[in-house]
Formats: structure tokens, C-alpha cells, sequence
């Protein structure tokens, strides 16, 4: 065990008995439980009893447990202002922290306890950067809120609902008690956003348990699971089945096609992009187009449809997806000892509306598509299936705009018009920096009904929750001089969805003259941990990776 290279030496052991490991647990597998519990978050806040139950498992398994914490951050609670600089950066802190807690301490295996955004794909960075026996265990979905019988989610109920009610189109009564019952308790947030996107990708990839990705975060079933998962890591270390023996290439095709199929978010493709490099395999972003374009879209989860997470849950989870998609699943090994195959052979569906057959889908292909033309080269993603049909081509001037800030404050002060473009630059990983996800623009045009007159395109991101005609993740980003640095006011934007092109109505010649006066912008932190982020991070084509 590589935690051998601890027991053998003497004054290690008296350190370790000074935690009060016994002299027959020396013998024993040392299992690291990295939580990152919080009293912040709210997909986090119940990680204290998941730990104990993991504890427990680990223990029956045979092992030994030892918890250390790591950083986490709600993307909500970060949203709007310089918070949300530090969201996609922490993905990195966590894959180094694990490392370096893992290393240090010759752990044998690990237990990586997870929820929101940034937290599961940091996780799985580490996993596949380590490649020590590792099961991941995502802290599961929140209940839909309710008010007036009527069933509510974060984004839709409080980000939209804001913008609403700055119209006149509902009261300050109806929004407060909107604001109160949205999020009704502990879990990632309940539609089909970030958090639970990886949460289904990871099981998707074999890295968790069966229907750990949509048992709920308040549910004795999460209980179980993980329980089972700290039991089965032990086995895990004791067999030697390493995380690259499961994140082959076939894990991310699968977790790209369950993705497409469940209209997941646009995060996913740097995310899985960025998990994929640590696993040594390459994931082009025109990959991710090709499995869209013949995946169907099968669940219609918020934000791009009605229904929530625990419906998803109740239709079957993961595994009855995956039994709908099983002729184009690739079999892979799981941490589960079953084979991917095996597990959607045994899902079930209990709501073909839910989870709909391939004869009758949502829609006939998956929920992202990568845009290319003269102003992201590199490629740009936007969520298809929750863009108005109307939306699915448009024409119209560009309103460019520096930072999301800017844009936001023309967006409230009635600047923007039917038919406008709007491009936000200078938001990528290295200009944001840190690719900051602009909710509540996007929430903004929706709530004001623009959403089926108004695009939006930026070289920074979005929410899982952002629906209609936003175009995030242009690459290159302004910062490094891509050519949607150079788009005027008045500019005219093409954006053609189905025949993947996002076009600046410009010649070759004059985005070249143009690019030839730009000068790069000076850096927005000089010191500190982002400073050095900025200097480090690459597009976000190639997952927003470090160098």
C-alpha cells in the first residue's frame, strides 16, 4: 500500500497514533474523504452527516478514514460581482489541494464528497491527475420549491422574477415570497444546471455509484449510497482499479452523449475538457458537436424545459437514460464493479414523459452545439435546446460592451433593443479573469421579454441555469486578441445555430487591420492568487487548463 511508505517509520507512527489511529488499523488502508462542506453553500450544507455515513462505510469496508476539507463557492451567491472572478479558478485550488493532501500523506485511496459547479469537476481533475483508487460522491439535488402550487426553481423564480418585477410585470409581494421559497433546503440547485449536470456526468463516466447523480440531497437513499461508495473504495484499493481505468475515452464519449441527452449546461464542455487533460486524452470541442448532433434530446429539465431534478429521479435517474441510450452507450468499467453496459441494462424508465423514448424526443438533437466563424475561430458553445425557435438564426447590430458590468447597467438603463446583439469581451479566463458566468444579463432579457428578439455572445461563460440565444466560451477571448476584441457598435452580427456559424459581417481584411491597432489590455489584479491565474490559464477551447 503506499501508505506503507508512512507505517514503516517510527516517529510517523507516533504522530498518526496522536490522532488516535489504533496499531491494528496501521494494517489497514488509509482512505482520504475530501469534503467540501460549508456552511455557505447550499448544495454543502448537509455534507456533515454524508460524512459520517461515508465514514462509517469506509470503516465496515475495512479502511481508515481521515477528512480534510476543501474550498467551496456558490455560483449564485458569487454571481454580479467580483466574487464570481474566483469560481472557475478554485476548480484548480481544489484538483491541487487533493493532490497535495493525497501525496503529502500517501493516501491509498479517496472519497471525494461533492455538489455545486466547480467543486465536482475540480474533484475529478484530481482523481484523474492522482490515479489512486478514488469513487466520487456527489451530495445529490435540491426539492423544487413551491409557491401558490406552483413549483419553482432558483433561476427562473429569483434571477428572472427580478428582472420581472423592475417591469411592473409581477408585485413585491409575489417576489419576496418568491425569493422565500425557491430554495426550500440543502442541495444543488433543483434544475438541470452545473451542479447537477457533472453530478449526471460523473455517474455517466462510471466515477460514482448508480443514481447517485439524481438521488436527492435530503433522501436516506443518498444516505446509502454513501455508505456503499465508502465501502466500496476500500475494495477499490484493494483490487488496484485506478480512476484512468475507468476515464478512458469511452467514459467522456458516454458522459457527452448523456449530457447532450439531458440538456446539460454549456459548462460541461470546458469542464469535461479540462477533466479529459488531466486523464491524459484529448476532447476537441467539434467532438462534442458531433455526438450532439445525432444524440436526442430526451429530458426536458429546467432550464430548457418543466421539469426538475427529482423528476429526473423519479423517471429512473441516470440509469434509465442510459438504458434509453444503451445501442450508442460504449461499454467501459464503472467503480461499481458493473460495466456502464450492465447498468443501463438494469435502468428502468417509470415516466416516458420525463424520459422519453428515441422515437419521440424533445428535440431530435442534443442540447449543445459549437458555433464557429470569423469571430470565434477556436469555436464558441451555446445550449440550443433552450433557444426559441425564432432565435435559432438572427441578424442584427452589435452593442459591445467591456465587462458584464457595462452591459448589465445597460441592460437596466433600457439601452438594448429588439434585434440587438450584445457582446460582452474581456471576460474570458485570462481577460475575466476567471470567465466569470453572467447570469444575470442573460436572466435580465429573459425576464423583460426580450429573450426572442435579443442575442447575447461573450468570450465568458454562462449558467447552467441561462436560457435563449447566448453564445458563451468564443475562443480565442478578447484578452488574447481573438477577433471578437475588435467588433464596433453597429457591427452586424450573424448568428446561424443549426449551420453552426457566428459571423461579424466584416472582411478578412478589415478584421485584419483592425486586429493590428488592438493592444492588449492591462491585467485586472496585479497581486494575489488571480494575478497569477490570469498569467497561467489557457482558452477556454481547450477546457480553461492551467499551463
Amino acid at each position: 500500500m503506499r501508505s506503507d511508505a508512512l507505517k514503516k517509520k517510527a516517529p510517523i507512527r507516533a504522530l498518526l497514533h496522536a490522532t488516535g489511529v489504533s496499531n491494528e488499523e496501521m494494517g489497514k488502508p488509509f482512505i482520504g474523504l475530501a469534503s467540501s462542506f460549508t456552511d455557505l453553500v447550499p448544495g454543502h450544507v448537509d455534507m456533515r452527516s454524508l460524512e459520517r455515513v461515508i465514514e462509517k462505510g469506509i470503516h465496515a469496508g475495512g479502511g481508515v478514514s481521515f477528512t480534510f476539507g476543501l474550498p467551496a463557492i456558490c455560483d449564485g451567491i458569487a454571481m454580479g460581482h467580483n466574487g464570481m472572478h474566483y469560481s472557475l479558478p478554485s476548480r484548480e485550488l481544489i484538483a491541487d489541494e487533493i493532490e497535495t493532501m493525497a501525496e503529502a500523506h500517501q493516501l491509498d485511496g479517496l472519497v471525494l464528497l461533492t455538489a455545486c459547479d466547480k467543486i465536482t469537476p475540480g474533484m475529478l481533475m484530481a482523481a484523474a491527475r492522482l490515479n489512486i483508487p478514488t469513487i466520487m460522491v456527489t451530495a445529490g439535488p435540491m426539492l423544487t420549491g413551491c409557491y401558490k402550487m406552483t413549483r419553482l426553481d432558483l433561476v427562473h423564480d429569483t434571477f428572472e422574477a427580478d428582472a420581472a418585477y423592475k417591469q411592473g410585470k409581477i408585485s413585491k409581494h409575489d417576489l419576496d415570497n418568491l425569493v422565500m421559497n425557491a430554495c426550500p433546503g440543502a442541495g444543488a440547485c433543483s434544475g438541470m444546471f452545473t451542479a447537477n449536470t457533472m453530478a449526471c456526468a460523473t455517474e455517466a463516466m462510471g466515477m460514482s455509484l448508480p443514481y447517485c447523480g439524481t438521488s436527492l440531497a435530503v433522501s436516506s437513499k443518498k444516505k446509502m449510497i454513501a455508505y456503499e461508495s465508502g465501502k466500496k473504495v476500500v475494495e477499490l484499493v484493494k483490487k488496484n482499479i485506478l480512476p484512468r481505468k475507468i476515464m478512458t475515452l469511452n467514459a467522456f464519449l458516454n458522459a457527452i452523449r448523456l449530457d447532450m441527452a439531458l440538456g446539460g449546461s454549456t459548462n460541461a464542455v470546458l469542464h469535461l475538457t479540462a477533466i479529459a487533460h488531466e486523464a491524459g486524452i484529448k476532447l476537441p470541442v467539434e467532438l462534442f458537436d458531433k455526438i450532439g448532433k445525432e444524440t436526442p434530446h430526451i429530458a426536458s429539465i429546467r432550464p430548457s424545459g418543466n421539469h426538475f431534478m427529482e423528476d429526473l429521479e423519479n423517471a429512473g435517474g441516470v440509469p434509465g437514460a442510459l438504458h434509453v441510450l444503451s445501442k450508442m452507450i460504449i461499454n467501459n468499467p464503472t467503480v461499481s464493479g458493473l460495466t456502464i453496459k450492465q447498468i443501463a441494462a438494469a435502468g428502468e424508465v417509470f415516466d416516458k414523459e420525463i424520459i422519453r423514448p428515441l422515437s419521440h424526443p424533445y428535440h431530435k438533437q442534443g442540447s449543445l452545439a459549437i458555433l464557429k466563424g470569423n469571430i470565434a475561430p477556436e469555436g464558441s458553445v451555446v445550449k440550443q435546446t433552450a433557444v426559441s425557435s425564432k432565435m435559432m438564426k438572427h441578424t442584427g447590430p452589435a452593442k459591445v460592451f467591456d465587462s458584464e458590468d457595462a452591459a448589465q447597467r445597460a441592460i437596466n438603463g433600457g439601452r438594448i433593443k429588439h434585434g440587438d446583439v450584445i457582446v460582452i469581451r474581456y471576460e474570458g479566463p485570462k481577460g475575466g479573469p476567471g470567465m466569470r458566468e453572467m447570469l444575470y444579463p442573460t436572466s435580465a432579457i429573459e425576464g423583460m421579454g426580450m429573450a426572442d428578439s435579443v442575442a447575447l455572445i461573450t468570450d465568458g461563460r454562462f449558467s447552467g441555469g441561462t436560457r435563449g440565444p447566448c453564445i458563451g466560451h468564443v475562443a480565442p477571448e478578447a484578452a488574447l486578441g481573438g477577433p471578437i476584441a475588435i467588433v464596433k457598435d453597429g457591427d452586424i452580427i450573424e448568428i446561424d445555430i443549426p449551420n453552426r456559424k457566428l459571423n461579424v459581417k466584416l472582411s478578412d481584411q478589415e478584421i485584419e487591420t483592425r486586429l493590428a491597432h488592438w493592444k492588449e489590455p492591462k491585467p485586472k489584479f496585479t497581486t494575489g492568487w488571480l494575478s497569477r491565474y490570469q498569467r497561467m490559464v489557457t482558452s477556454a477551447s481547450t477546457g480553461a487548463v492551467l499551463k
